[in-house]
């Protein structure tokens, strides 16, 4: 990566202002869960629609001692997961704005929101 195609470096106090702007910002209970998602680890588009974690497979948990029940992948819709990354709660993992399947991380902003909205 160039040094041209870098985002620019915020002052201390710009980071302080867009991370207060993140937030203050009000999500639905899908993009709560998104961001939960991301928080435990780093979301990959899965096909054009979805994005999970990486190695997400069914796994299975036992309810009781006789029977296995099936536990469904995570998964969190695009137009959630572009919105979560509009308001700065997500950022591409790879460091590039221009690809809409990169790989997406959880920001300080998104950590600072779930603790303060538990």
């Amino acid at each position: 990566m160039s040094i041209d195609q870098r985002r620019p470096l915020l002052s201390p106090k710009e980071k302080v202002e867009a991370n207060s702007r993140a937030i203050e910002a009000s999500l639905t209970p899908s993009q709560v869960q998104a961001l939960k998602l991301a928080r435990s680890g780093d979301l990959h588009s899965a096909d054009g629609r979805s994005w999970t974690h990486l190695s997400a497979v069914v796994t299975y948990a036992r309810a009781d001692r006789f029977e296995e029940h099936p536990i469904k992948v995570k998964s969190a819709t695009t137009t959630t997961v572009e919105r979560l990354t509009e308001l700065d709660l997500l950022r591409n993992l790879d460091g590039t704005d221009g690809e809409a399947n990169s790989p997406r991380t959880i920001t300080m902003a998104g950590k600072l929101w779930l603790l303060k909205h538990k």
